[in-house]
């Protein structure tokens, strides 16, 4: 991570204004426990919180065969594809045993994509789904809204809570300043 001693990760553009960064960090335990930090198979199962794959789209069927046959050249099992109904999708090891899945597909109408078992069995009621599929707009202050106080029954990262305390009263310059890398690791040409 650009500005953190001993890390690095590198960015890879999905599209011009899409990345993925990849991170290494010296103290990154070497250990994969498959079924806790990673899935190691499309349909492993992995810890709350931990990715169980990543799925990425790809233009076409031509480019998900070319981009199977490219990575199988390279000596890595490639799964697929297989016939999801409405894609079509790869599945492969990828760095550190991260499982991944390429896709190509057509458009589906917007009710395909909610399946009602899954609404359930995330305990989702009619009210919220709505909700969540007509979002209210927002409409952004004048003034920055200001931190929230801690609280650990909602989403937050694993700052102790002194520093967490610190972010809370800290101004966004503040923020900046303090964390901020503005040299690019690698100078463009000019």
């Amino acid at each position: 991570m650009h500005g953190v001693e001993g890390a690095w990760h590198g960015f890879l553009e999905l599209n011009p204004t899409c990345y993925i960064a990849f991170v290494q960090h010296p103290d990154n335990p070497d250990k994969i426990e498959v079924g806790l930090t990673h899935a190691g198979t499309p349909t492993g199962t992995v810890a709350v919180g931990a990715m169980q794959h990543i799925a990425l789209d790809v233009a076409d069927d031509e480019e998900l065969l070319t981009l199977r046959d490219r990575i199988r050249s390279r000596g890595i099992m490639v799964i697929g594809p297989v016939d999801h109904g409405f894609c079509r999708s790869i599945y492969f090891a990828g760095p550190e045993g991260l499982v991944l899945e390429l896709t190509a597909g057509e458009a589906i109408p917007e009710s395909a994509w909610l399946d009602p078992e899954v609404v359930e069995k995330a305990g989702i009621n009619a009210g919220d789904l709505a909700r969540y599929r007509e979002p209210a707009d927002y409409i952004r202050p004048a003034e920055a809204v200001p931190q929230p106080t801690l609280d650990r029954t909602r989403p937050h990262m694993a700052f102790p809570d002194e520093i967490y305390e610190f972010l809370a009263t800290a101004t966004d310059e503040q923020i900046r300043e303090m964390l901020s890398e503005t040299e690019p690791p690698v100078k463009a040409d000019d």
